[in-house]
């Protein structure tokens, strides 16, 4: 299996991470956010991390607060390349970026500057945006497709705040799943498909996601929107569990007949501290 680490950030980097947590720094604050995989003992001393702005401590599985340590404001702003965008700490763990997730935009921005034509790519569970952005400013039609109405509306900000009003993109608040669904049945095709779904959601409509059981559901649907010659697929996959070999099967079969690339492995982060991976999800991308 293939890793993949992002290299190209300034405004970000994992500072340590250990005893089940990562120390990050996000522009000018420091976070101390959840981690499970960070099963080793931190680097860094704890005077480091007692020095985080900002603590996130669980309560139950998927609850818990923000305890804020040094003088912070909640939203501030952060790029990466050309990208400008919002980040905020609020009710969740997340704070509107996986960083981690920066060498998928940077594969997205060659893949479309590769075509020979205009690219039209679908991002289901685009979150907070940064993939459809990237997309855009690279030249493609894009479709925004989240659950979230709160989601969408902050990709729309950092569209904005990004200077790309003028691009194409379509902001969509539905289901995935169903809108994949009608997408197909109005005859819609696209070129280039990114998937980044959660564990677990709901709909707009209180439609439930689960990966395990409705992943390869959706890629088969995926499959009836590419076009006659598509251009590239990428699936990023946090759920704890999967089996690599799962994920690449399903995207296989999404474009069997059409040729083409397919590659697997791990998106990770390497730490400044002790210079160690840390593994942040699976991928899977095929590409022409």
């Amino acid at each position: 299996m293939e890793q993949l680490v992002s290299t190209h950030w300034q405004d970000y980097a994992l500072l340590d991470s250990g005893n089940g947590r990562k120390l990050e720094r996000f522009g000018p604050y420091v976070l101390s956010r959840p981690e499970a995989r960070a099963t080793w003992t931190p680097a860094l001393p704890s005077a480091d991390w007692n020095n985080a702005h900002a603590e996130f401590r669980e309560k139950g599985k998927e609850k818990g607060h923000w305890q804020i340590r040094r003088s912070m404001e909640p939203s501030w702003e952060i790029t990466y390349r050309a990208l400008r965008f919002r980040l905020q700490i609020d009710r969740s763990r997340q704070i509107g970026v996986f960083p981690e997730n920066a060498t998928h935009w940077d594969w997205i921005a060659r893949r479309i500057a590769n075509a020979e034509q205009q690219t039209h790519v679908l991002n289901l569970f685009g979150y907070t945006g940064l993939a459809t952005l990237v997309a855009a400013r690279a030249g493609a039609r894009v479709t925004h497709v989240d659950a979230s109405k709160r989601a969408v509306n902050w990709a729309r900000e950092n569209q904005r705040l990004s200077g790309l009003q003028d691009r194409s993109v379509r902001w969509i608040v539905d289901d995935a799943l169903k809108y994949v669904g009608r997408e197909a049945r109005r005859g819609v095709h696209y070129d280039g498909i990114v998937l980044d779904p959660p564990a677990f959601g709901r709909g707009p409509g209180g439609e439930v996601w689960r990966f395990e059981k409705l992943f390869p559901e959706l890629c088969e649907a995926c499959r009836s929107v590419l076009g006659l010659a598509p251009k590239f697929v990428v699936a990023t996959v946090y759920t704890r569990g999967m089996k690599i070999e799962q994920i690449t099967d399903a995207v296989a079969a999404m474009v069997a007949g059409f040729g083409g690339q397919l590659n697997a492995g791990t998106l990770i982060t390497r730490e400044q501290s002790g210079g160690r991976n840390l593994a942040n999800a699976l991928f899977v991308r095929w590409w022409v």
